[in-house]
């Protein structure tokens, strides 16, 4: 039998914890609306933990006429840089270019210069290049990050890891992000401003009562059922979405997304600078390597159909051999299977506008509410650097259903633990290690990357590195990890070594399944203080 909470009707519940969902329950609890969220899995447990990690305004949609969400894009990557400016920060990326170098892109813009200028049959020119580049750096109202230029690879740091036929390349500006903290700081805001978030929590129904949603849901952990009730819902489940729409809701629409699987391979570090490189293949399509948590190099991504939600995404051997063979076209020394040190992928559910490949697909977002009866707002698509604007939008929907909301608030606002300069972490860095001189300059570089100014709310009174309790490795602490099940819903080890931090980057398997032995007694001794407390008169 489901537990019955207390008849509370909350204006929203929103399906999916990933950024989308994270981000509409903030901006929905910051205007004052009761907001429950419900995620099946951790937090980022899918496409929002398995991005390029980039905020940026997408160079190559250009070529398929997506001005509205390039631009808008280009826009936010400056608006959130101000708000989180301990997990994001700018980036330079390089395109090298080549003469001689040929494309088969089935772009709109690649099939019209074949019309206009059939000599050119698929080679994007050096002129088109240098246009993209100047609607990239035009199109968004730039301020903080420096302009595209040109650049000569010879003799230069950014030339060295690159095959010598490279002499020329563009230089340009986008974001990094750290994507699953990103997903994390957004819910922890969003609880702050009164929004409840239950992590592991399956949705197994919702049905329409008149004006009213009754939902209900599965802790996935403990196995008890609970019934809410909300004026609205919203569907923001990614790659379920559409499942949840059949089976779940049971509306009778023929929306859909389409699932574009998108892997990568980190290796070992293959170059020396901060840059990142901008490679494009011989079938029109790009790939990114970039600097990866300090001593390694991310390389992706590429665009598969991935036909099921419920399986999987895993980096193939055929998609890690195309990034390895695409990569090694570029690079001086080719990569190495023995290089490559972890694999990850994710799927994107882009909005099924019936384009003719995955790569040509929209990566723009679809807002659709059905209001017969209690409204449900479905989520189509969307990409990470827009999720903020994908909120504002999604509230401008709900508002129109639910009526007297206030209006739009997030631009500039921090997230927590953002509260500082756009250009201030090395600053941050220099106080921390100031006020603790324990921590090694890596150490404190991991802690403000992470949690900002929370760091030293972490660090507290500590003295010596001690006071923080045990030491799982790699710098992560007893203290750390306590903050994170306590603030950041982090439930076992890999919540904590691969979407809190990539830490699994660096323990190993014995290291890892002590922090799980840690969680469970900690979990066990704080549910034992919790029905304690509950007992007393």
């Amino acid at each position: 039998m489901a537990h019955q909470h207390d008849i509370r009707v909350s204006d929203l519940f929103i399906i999916g914890g990933g950024i989308n969902g994270c981000g509409i329950a903030r901006d929905a609890a910051g205007r004052g609306l009761s907001v429950t969220l419900a995620e099946m899995n951790d937090l980022a447990s899918a496409t929002s933990s398995a991005s390029t990690k980039l905020f940026h305004g997408g160079l190559r949609y250009l070529e398929y006429f997506e001005f509205r969400l390039v631009r808008e894009a280009l826009i936010e990557r400056e608006t959130l840089l101000c708000a989180m400016p301990h997990i994001s920060w700018p980036m330079r990326f390089i395109i090298p270019y080549h003469e001689d170098m040929r494309f088969e892109s089935e772009t709109p813009t690649s099939r019209l210069l074949s019309i206009v200028m059939p000599w050119m049959r698929g080679r994007r020119p050096r002129w088109l290049i240098r246009l993209g580049l100047f609607m990239y750096d035009n199109l968004g109202g730039r301020e903080i990050l420096p302009g595209a230029s040109s650049l000569h690879l010879r003799g230069s740091p950014e030339g060295a890891p690159l095959d010598d036929r490279f002499e020329k390349a563009f230089e340009y500006s986008d974001c990094w992000v750290e994507d699953s903290r990103l997903v994390v700081l957004n819910a922890r805001d969003a609880a702050a401003r009164g929004a409840t978030v239950m992590t592991r929590t399956r949705v197994l129904s919702a049905a329409r009562e008149g004006d009213i949603w009754r939902i209900e849901t599965k802790d996935t952990d403990s196995g008890e059922t609970s019934e809410h009730h909300a004026r609205m819902l919203v569907n923001a489940g990614g790659p379920w979405v559409g499942n949840l729409i059949q089976n779940t809701v049971q509306l009778n629409s023929t929306e859909g997304v389409r699932l574009v699987r998108g892997s990568h391979i980190v290796t070992r570090r293959l170059y020396g600078h901060d840059k990142c490189y901008f490679f494009q293949g011989t079938d029109g399509r790009i790939i990114f390597a970039i600097p990866y948590e300090t001593d390694f190099t991310l390389i992706g991504t590429t665009d598969a159909e991935h036909h099921d939600p419920n399986v999987p995404p895993e980096c193939t051997p055929k998609e890690r051999q195309y990034l390895v063979n695409f990569a090694n076209q570029y690079f001086k020394q080719d990569i190495e299977d023995a290089d490559i040190v972890w694999t990850y992928s994710g799927v994107r559910p882009l909005y099924d506008d019936g384009a003719s490949s995955a790569t040509a697909a929209t990566r723009d977002y679809t807002l659709k509410v059905d209001a017969n009866g209690a409204p449900v707002l479905n989520i189509f698509g969307g990409k990470i650097t827009t999720y903020r604007r994908l909120a504002e939008s999604a509230l401008e929907k709900i508002g129109t259903q639910l009526g007297g909301i206030t209006g739009a608030w997030t631009a500039g606002v921090p997230l927590p633990g953002g509260d500082f300069a756009v250009d201030g972490f090395e600053n941050q860095v220099a106080d921390l290690t100031g006020s603790y001189p324990f921590l090694t300059d890596l150490w404190a570089r991991r802690l403000v990357r992470a949690y900002g100014t929370d760091a030293r709310v972490i660090l507290g009174e500590a003295r010596n590195s001690k006071d923080l309790g045990q030491d799982f490795g790699a710098t992560l602490t007893e203290a750390e990890l306590a903050w994170l099940m306590e603030q950041e819903f982090a439930r076992t080890a890999e919540d904590v070594v691969w979407r809190r931090s990539k830490l699994g980057l660096r323990l190993g398997a014995e290291e890892i399944a002590t922090i799980d032995d840690w969680m469970v007694r900690h979990n066990s001794a704080h549910q034992r203080n919790d029905e304690a407390r509950g007992a007393r008169p």
